[in-house]
């Protein structure tokens, strides 16, 4: 990654390994269950599936905790323990996690209970339960970690914009350890409704990316977590390294509050960006793990705009939209996750609910069956509400 520019170009910093992961997702609780949920599709969306929250939390933290935060702070929690003793100055680790609307559930609560019984019984804990920090706060104080402990809310782009400023923080040398990802838990009435009302939900109940029946996203929530490391770091303390973050970029469409730019002009330079970013060029990358809602204005313009940066026939693309559904903030930070599996595993997972091709989307989606493929390097695009966009470069360990 670069950290400036110099007289004589760009500062590159220091390499950021990937050592462990975590994930509670509509597939179960675990990377293991994400992976195996994306290879043999079963479900599509909705919420978390066999997340107990006092397997992680004594009964006082749960009535404390808003679903978004114990989601938050339990991936974190399994991706540091799958990282293995690191051992870190707590100074130089730091934590940088997404949401979208922080504790919406809560909030609506306590709306709720304001209207029917009064001020008087409205929690003294809404406030830090629907703040949208409360999930890296509670990240930073379950680990006791002293660094930076952030939040980023760019709507869907959120989670890939927190894995690239963790990352930003082992390149520059302030932290030697680093936890990125994303959360969100918003499947409540009033949401549900809202996104209905904009007609942005599947009236099928399908999520089907890039497919020529696509109608709309399906909601669902969950969280995903990555421990980054200082790779010389990591390498002398013997970690598992599964894959580098080797760049990233954000930019805006400016455009329009819901709708991309139909020319994909801002997803066009958020990609290049990011290959800039990581030294590589478009014919280095061998796999794209797309956006992808299956919205028809999306898929359509993430389509063009790949067509655009790659060409024809272009990487294997594959979203795992199609199984996850839409997690908003959390969406980025479960696709980098699967990003890594596809280069830990050596195969691209089909992307389910495509079956029917749409004529004006010719990139090379993959579908069906896994794809068994030799790992270089990946993109992982997230593109928001608002117009923010942002890309991941993944490279394979070595």
């Amino acid at each position: 990654m670069q950290v400036g520019i110099g007289a004589d170009g760009p500062i590159r910093g220091r390499r950021v390994a990937v050592t462990g992961l975590g994930a509670v997702t509509c597939c179960g609780v675990g990377v293991d269950a994400l992976w195996d949920g994306l290879l043999h599709p079963s479900v599509v969306g909705g919420a978390v599936r066999g997340f107990e929250p006092t397997d992680w939390f004594g009964p006082k933290e749960v009535r404390q905790l808003d679903r978004f935060a114990q989601l938050s702070i339990a991936s974190a929690d399994m991706a540091v323990t799958g990282a293995g003793e690191l051992g870190v100055d707590p100074a130089k680790a730091g934590v940088v996690f997404a949401t979208g609307v922080g504790g919406l559930e809560t909030l609506a609560t306590q709306v709720g209970v304001f209207n029917e019984k009064g001020p008087d019984r409205v929690s003294p804990r809404l406030v830090p339960m629907m703040m949208a920090n409360a999930g890296a706060a509670g990240i930073s104080m379950r680990l006791g970690w002293r660094g930076p402990s952030e939040v980023i809310c760019t709507a869907c782009a959120a989670g890939t914009h927190a894995i690239a400023a963790a990352a930003r923080l082992i390149a520059t040398g302030r932290c030697d350890v680093a936890i990125g990802g994303g959360s969100e838990a918003s499947m409540v009435p009033v949401a549900l409704a809202a996104f209905a009302n904009m007609t942005a939900l599947s009236t099928s109940g399908f999520s089907r990316p890039f497919d020529a029946r696509r109608d709309g996203f399906v909601m669902t929530e969950g969280a995903a977590a990555l421990v980054l490391e200082d790779w010389d770091r990591a390498l002398a303390r013997g970690a598992t390294i599964y894959a580098e973050v080797a760049g990233a970029a954000s930019t805006a469409d400016a455009h329009h509050i819901t709708a991309p730019a139909p020319d994909g002009a801002g997803a066009v330079a958020c990609m290049e960006l990011a290959l800039a970013d990581a030294d590589i060029t478009p014919a280095d990358v061998g796999h794209i793990n797309a956006h992808g809602t299956s919205t028809p204005l999306n898929d359509l313009a993430e389509a063009r705009a790949i067509g655009k940066v790659f060409g024809e026939p272009g990487p294997l693309v594959t979203s795992t939209k199609g199984v996850t559904g839409h997690g908003l903030a959390a969406a980025g930070a479960i696709e980098a996750v699967a990003a890594v599996l596809t280069i830990h595993h050596a195969t691209i997972p089909p992307t389910a609910g495509y079956e029917e091709p749409d004529p004006e989307i010719t990139i090379r989606v993959v579908h069906g069956e896994p794809r068994p493929w030799q790992p270089a390097a990946v993109l992982s695009n997230s593109f928001g509400f608002g117009g923010h966009n942002g890309c991941l470069v993944l490279l394979p360990p070595g």
